[in-house]
């Protein structure tokens, strides 16, 4: 494991920390659980007058917002300090109205990060996608997420 991953990105201190962020504060983002696991953050989105548009449903940007940092806090996490992990591209696609409180759990397998630190330590640049499913209080997908990273090993 990465230097990172021994620190604890996700550990309790820090992920209460990441919901006192003001846009997440701001839009009602809260990090529901972290898996003991460190490949899997829950997190879920409230609506309240703040983050509702014109139509009485789920602002599109307070959705996406939900789902932009955590598969390249997951990555870093597991990776460490030795390998840049950026948000290279993303799209949402809305499904249906999003309406009270919706979730969505992001998830990297450790063979899929064990897969990604092999190539970027033989040189490669690896630009893995991930999507995740925004799910209503009845359990519909309200929208899916997907992003696209970028990852590389640092130069000595």
């Amino acid at each position: 494991m990465g230097d990172s991953a021994k620190n604890g990105l996700f550990s309790t201190c820090r992920y209460r920390l990441i919901n006192l962020y003001p846009p997440f504060l701001g839009a009602g983002i809260r990090i529901l659980h972290h898996e003991s696991d460190d490949y899997t953050v829950r997190v879920q989105l409230k609506e309240t007058f703040y983050n509702h548009n014109a139509f009485g449903t789920h602002f599109g940007g307070s959705l996406y917002a939900m789902c932009d940092p955590f598969f390249v806090l997951i990555m870093v996490h597991n990776l460490g300090r030795q390998y840049t992990v950026w948000d290279k591209a993303a799209a949402i696609k809305f499904i249906k109205p999003g309406r009270g409180r919706v979730m969505a759990t992001f998830h990297i397998p450790p063979e899929t990060i064990a897969e990604i630190r092999a190539r970027a330590d033989a040189g490669q640049k690896v630009e893995p996608t991930f999507t995740a499913d925004i799910i209503d209080e009845k359990g519909e997908v309200v929208a899916t997420v997907e992003k696209n990273l970028y990852i590389r090993k640092n130069s000595a």
